[in-house]
C-alpha cells in the first residue's frame, strides 16, 4: 500500500524543494513520476531541473524528450507512466485520485502554503487519503526550510 506524504511549502518554493526530494528518490534507487497541474508547468519544471544547481544533475525528461521508459524522473501533466515509477509526485494542482495510488511505494503531494486554495485542496486530499485507509504523513518546513514531521494519520 502506498504511503502518502504531504509536503507543505512555506519557506522554500517548489523549484527549490522538489529537486532535493528527487535527489533523495534517486539515491534510494527509485524512479519518479512528477505530475503537474498543467502541461506548461510540467515543461517549466523540466527545464528548471537542468539548471537548478551547477554541481548537480538529475536525469529526467518528459513527453517531448523521447522514450519515457528511459527517464529515471519523468515529468508530465498527463496520466501516462512510461518509466514504471516507484514514487508519484503531485504538484501545482495535479489531480489527486486515491484509487490511482496503488502502484506506487510513495505518493508525495507538494502544495504551496501561501495559496489558500492549495491548502484547502490539501486538507480535502488528506481526508480522502485517510478515508481510503492509506497512511498519510504531514511534513512542514521549519524556519530554516528543513522538513519536520508534524502529523500522521492512523491508517
Amino acid at each position: 500500500m502506498a504511503e502518502v506524504l504531504f509536503y507543505h511549502l512555506t519557506r522554500r518554493p517548489l523549484e527549490q524543494a522538489l529537486p532535493e526530494l528527487l535527489e533523495k528518490t534517486l539515491e534510494r534507487g527509485w524512479r519518479a513520476l512528477v505530475r503537474a497541474g498543467s502541461r506548461e508547468r510540467a515543461e517549466a519544471l523540466n527545464a528548471h531541473l537542468w539548471t537548478y544547481r551547477d554541481e548537480a544533475f538529475l536525469p529526467h525528461g518528459g513527453p517531448q524528450d523521447g522514450p519515457g521508459a528511459r527517464q529515471p524522473i519523468y515529468l508530465t501533466a498527463g496520466t501516462e507512466t512510461p518509466n514504471a515509477p516507484d514514487i508519484l509526485f503531485l504538484v501545482d494542482g495535479a489531480e489527486v485520485s486515491v484509487d490511482g495510488f496503488t502502484p506506487y511505494q510513495r505518493v508525495i503531494l507538494m502544495f504551496d502554503g501561501h495559496d489558500e486554495q492549495a491548502v484547502a485542496a490539501a486538507r480535502g486530499d488528506w481526508k480522502a487519503v485517510s478515508d481510503a485507509g492509506l497512511k498519510a504523513v504531514y511534513w512542514a518546513q521549519d524556519d530554516a526550510g528543513r522538513w519536520v514531521r508534524k502529523a500522521e494519520s492512523n491508517a
